[in-house]
């Protein structure tokens, strides 16, 4: 009795030695590929910097207490309102009074609209002081959450300042 064998590959390549190592490393230079594309994507979009420098953050902190210290032991009364006038215009009104409700007259008002996710973002508003103690002012600001910052100055020193996470719709 004899036997036939056939050999049947498929049809298909026969994988060498040379043949899997070309595979790994087309898979791994993929891999890093995009990788370093979602690196650059992301340090491009948001820096993870907070700060410029957070040496002179450090030094500056105990400034920071004695002004909000002295900013609390005035009892000063600041309130701001957000008026949406179209899509993304936006008005502001701040009043300001002192501890005994008298309106605060003669300082520069300062409004800054700050993304909290990207500092690229930040606005500032031009505010005009209609009457002692009353400023308004107009902006394009998209919808979102944003920190309202308000400061008060009077001769070139901040006397107020207060930061407040709003979300505008």
């Amino acid at each position: 009795m004899t036997h036939a064998y056939v050999e049947d590959n498929g049809g298909g390549r026969r994988w060498t030695g040379l043949t899997v190592l070309l595979a790994l490393l087309g898979f791994f230079g993929v891999v890093f590929a995009v990788n370093g594309v979602m690196i650059f994507a992301a340090l491009s979009t948001l820096t993870g910097v907070d700060t410029a420098s957070a040496y002179q953050a450090g030094r500056m902190f105990e400034h920071d207490v004695a002004m909000a210290h002295a900013q609390d032991a005035r009892h000063w009364q600041v309130d701001a309102k957000v008026i949406v006038i179209a899509d993304s215009a936006r008005r502001v009104f701040v009043v300001a009074r002192d501890a005994s409700g008298r309106p605060l007259g003669g300082m520069a008002l300062s409004v800054t609209f700050e993304r909290p996710t990207d500092r690229r973002l930040d606005r500032d508003i031009a505010v005009a002081e209609d009457s002692p103690g009353n400023f308004h002012g107009r902006a394009e600001i998209p919808a979102g959450q944003w920190d309202l910052v308000i400061a008060l100055s009077r001769n070139g020193d901040e006397m107020f300042r207060s930061r407040n996470r709003i979300v505008l719709k």
